[in-house]
């Protein structure tokens, strides 16, 4: 594994050597990309990035029943935002959402992008992964009634399918478990600090 990233940290050096282009992207607390590009091949642009809503049509009728895991948090906090698998317990790293009376809802894009992944998992449930321009990846687990394809591209608020329930959070009934990650397979963020009260 050592080696991997030292050859990939030798590649990378390698392919910046010689030029003078400064490119630096990242993502400010709304989900919205930044970027600081210097040199000949700096463009000036005024494009108005997507912002990003909440995984359902309607916020206010679902409650969230379990928080996503945040480090920073008090440990009361953190106690609330671990599951109990087995013997085992483990950092929460989404945000599920429930209705109050059990019942299923439509689960929603947060913004545009392609579906890089719909499956079948025993342990979470259906699953499906939507990875957007802005290099976030959205992920929704613990579904029923897919109705999108890998490869397939949407738009934000599309119907992709609908809560249902997965062997992990059992005990939650019908909800929906939703994940932001920084990039296919790259560390979870706290999708509260993308999506406020969008």
């Amino acid at each position: 594994m050592a080696a991997a990233v030292i050859i990939l940290t030798l590649m990378w050096v390698y392919q910046g050597a010689g030029t003078k282009t400064d490119t630096s992207v990242g993502l400010d607390n709304t989900g919205s990309v930044t970027s600081n590009v210097t040199g000949n091949d700096a463009v000036a642009t005024s494009a108005k990035q997507e912002t990003m809503q909440w995984p359902v049509k309607n916020r206010a009728e679902l409650e969230v029943s379990l928080p996503f895991f945040d480090n920073n948090a008090s440990n009361e906090v953190k106690q609330a935002a671990m599951v109990e698998y087995g013997d085992t317990f483990t950092p929460h790293m989404g945000i599920d959402f429930q209705k109050a009376d059990n019942q299923t809802f439509d689960v929603t894009a947060v913004m545009s992008g392609k579906v890089t992944a719909v499956e079948k998992n025993p342990v979470v449930g259906n699953l499906v992964e939507i990875t957007h321009s802005n290099g976030l990846v959205s992920v929704y687990q613990s579904l029923a009634d897919v109705t999108v394809t890998k490869d397939a591209e949407v738009k934000k608020g599309d119907v992709i399918a609908k809560a249902g329930r997965n062997e992990l959070e059992k005990d939650e009934g019908v909800h929906l478990h939703f994940e932001l990650r920084q990039g296919q397979g790259g560390p979870a963020v706290n999708p509260e600090q993308y999506l406020g009260d969008h």
